[in-house]
C-alpha cells in the first residue's frame, strides 16, 4: 500500500509534520515496512478537510497529531486485513 501524506500549504499548516511523524512510528512497531510505503506529496485536493491522506485510492481526511495514531488503526489497518 502507498500511504500518501499532504504536506502542502493548508496540511503542512493543519499539522502534515506530525501525522507523518506518527505514522513513521506506527510502520516501525507494528513492522509493516513491507506492506506501506509512505510518502508525503503535495496537494491532495481535500484542503479544507484538515490534513489529508490517500491510502492508495482512499482518501482519509481531517488527520491530525492527536488523532493518527486511531485514524492509522481504525482506517489504514482494515485496508491491510490487519
Amino acid at each position: 500500500m502507498v500511504l500518501s501524506v499532504c504536506v502542502g500549504s493548508s496540511c503542512h499548516l493543519k499539522g502534515s509534520y506530525d501525522v507523518i511523524e506518527t505514522f513513521k512510528k506506527l510502520i516501525a512497531d507494528k513492522q509493516l515496512e513491507s506492506d506501506i510505503e509512505l510518502r508525503a506529496c503535495f496537494c491532495l485536493g481535500r484542503c479544507s478537510d484538515g490534513v489529508a491522506v490517500k491510502a492508495d485510492s482512499n482518501y482519509i481526511l481531517n488527520v491530525n497529531g492527536a488523532n493518527a495514531e486511531q485514524k492509522f488503526v481504525d482506517e489504514i489497518l482494515p485496508l491491510l486485513g490487519k
